[in-house]
């Protein structure tokens, strides 16, 4: 009796361990040239979706309820970040396609804010692979997204910094992007965790991820849900949201 509790103990033990390596695998903080970043990959056979609306039709604004709607499937958020910018009522402010439906146009044209410093870019998940891609590029030759969304500016082009950054700027804040691996198979999504400029933000991506694209979602409301490293962060409600969902463990008897 004495040596089947301990088994079971033992066994108990493993399958924590095991579960929360898997669950820090999604997200890892990293120190790059004195500042923090926190970075969570998605490869290309995992359940990544966009979410803005839910079946009532109202925004999810957060992620609590996004994991209350997938409780109802047996799912969970393994990790999900802000997605881009948005309207006082929560609206994308460029194009978003959610599950196959577009529910916001694409913007071509030069604006005001961040979202209209050209170029900008769209975020795509593809049957089969990520692509970050600059919006008139995009317009001009429209691949097949099951989810899209668009924001500004681009980080990284072609390998290349966006052509407007400035390396000293002293305009820093808590930002967040989306890079994507030159075969398209993983997509990562960076949050810093200190007040960085757009240089030194599209930096991690080039020198620490190396990834050829990479694309702006947002700052100042910057937000991370992840688990895994007992973060979640929370404030005013959100547009959209981007996240990779997963099996719920099964409920205890």
């Amino acid at each position: 009796m004495v040596m089947q509790r301990k088994a079971s103990f033992l066994g108990a033990l493993v399958a924590f361990v095991l579960t929360g390596t898997m669950a820090q695998a999604d997200c890892t903080r990293t120190s790059f040239r004195d500042q923090s970043f926190t970075h969570c990959e998605a490869r290309i056979t995992d359940d990544l979706r966009l979410f803005l609306y839910g079946s009532n039709e109202q925004v999810y604004g957060n992620f609590r309820n996004i994991d209350e709607t997938l409780a109802s499937e047996g799912k969970k958020l393994a990790f999900a970040m802000n997605a881009s910018m948005y309207h006082p009522d929560r609206s994308p402010v460029g194009l978003f396609i959610q599950d196959g439906h577009e529910l916001s146009r694409i913007v071509t044209s030069e604006g005001p804010g961040n979202f209209g410093l050209l170029p900008n870019g769209v975020f795509c998940i593809e049957a089969g692979r990520f692509t970050v891609i600059e919006s008139r590029r995009f317009a001009a030759a429209r691949p097949d997204c099951r989810d899209a969304v668009q924001s500004g500016p681009m980080l990284i082009i072609d390998g290349a910094y966006h052509p407007r950054f400035i390396a000293e700027s002293s305009s820093r804040l808590i930002r967040n992007g989306v890079g994507v691996s030159g075969d398209g198979k993983r997509a990562i999504f960076v949050i810093s965790n200190n007040p960085v400029n757009f240089f030194e933000f599209a930096r991690f991506f080039r020198e620490h991820l190396g990834v050829p694209q990479a694309l702006y979602l947002d700052g100042n409301v910057s937000r991370l849900h992840a688990p895994g490293l007992r973060r979640s962060d929370w404030g005013t409600l959100l547009g959209p949201i981007v996240g990779k969902v997963v099996d719920a463990p099964a409920p205890r008897n």
